[in-house]
């Protein structure tokens, strides 16, 4: 049976170790570190993070996004600010990431709250994209329900044939998101299950660094 499947499902981390010696003192050094080694490696997509969000009412919701910049200020990532996580932000803007590295046996846990970026940030970022993908933005009401699949390939090749020539602006509805930290975390899978775990909060404009057990 599938419960029994499951249940039986186990792996031990065995490929790293994190100690207090070792760990960077400011949290965005080592995300930084982390995500080279990712990225170095050339495993898939190393800058896929999920992002969870919630309304007003606490209802919480959570999707894979792509990280496109970050510094000492926080994470930025690109969507549709109608769709349910743009909503969602502009409802609540407290909001948490996570990566996961599997190749690795790491993550990372972010936890913090969102601002839109600058509309030349946006306008920069929109303006390197693929043109199918800035036409992708223009013509999707991200996630509101649709007839078929067939309205969204009509509308592409409409607009395509419209904006043969590539100039396609960015839309008032389409731009970045900054996620500015307030707590990070990361984890280092060990064996037998006792992971490395590191806290860092913030307090001021300095970080406290605590263990955590696995």
């Amino acid at each position: 049976m599938l419960k029994d499947k499951l249940g039986k499902l186990r792996e031990e981390y065995r490929k790293g170790s994190l100690s207090v010696s070792e760990i960077l003192s400011n949290p965005f050094d080592q995300f930084g570190k982390w995500l080279e080694e990712a990225i170095n490696s050339e495993i898939k997509e190393p800058n896929s993070m999920s992002l969870a969000t919630s309304t007003s009412d606490g209802r919480p919701s959570t999707r894979m996004v792509l990280l496109k910049e970050f510094d000492k200020r926080g994470f930025v990532f690109y969507t549709n600010f109608n769709s349910q996580k743009g909503r969602e932000l502009d409802q609540n803007n407290k909001c948490a990431l996570l990566f996961y590295w599997k190749e690795f046996e790491r993550q990372i846990r972010i936890e913090g709250y969102a601002e839109k970026v600058s509309d030349e940030e946006s306008d920069a970022y929109f303006s390197i994209r693929p043109f199918e993908s800035r036409l992708g933005a223009y013509i999707s009401p991200q996630s509101e329900i649709i007839p078929g699949r067939e309205y969204l390939e009509e509308a592409m090749e409409r607009v395509k044939s419209q904006l043969s020539t590539g100039l396609v602006s960015r839309p008032e509805y389409w731009g970045g998101y900054r996620v500015y930290p307030q707590v990070f975390e990361f984890w280092q899978g060990r064996e037998n299950r006792l992971h490395d775990r590191f806290q860092f909060l913030k307090s001021n404009e300095n970080w406290a660094i605590h263990r955590l057990a696995p």
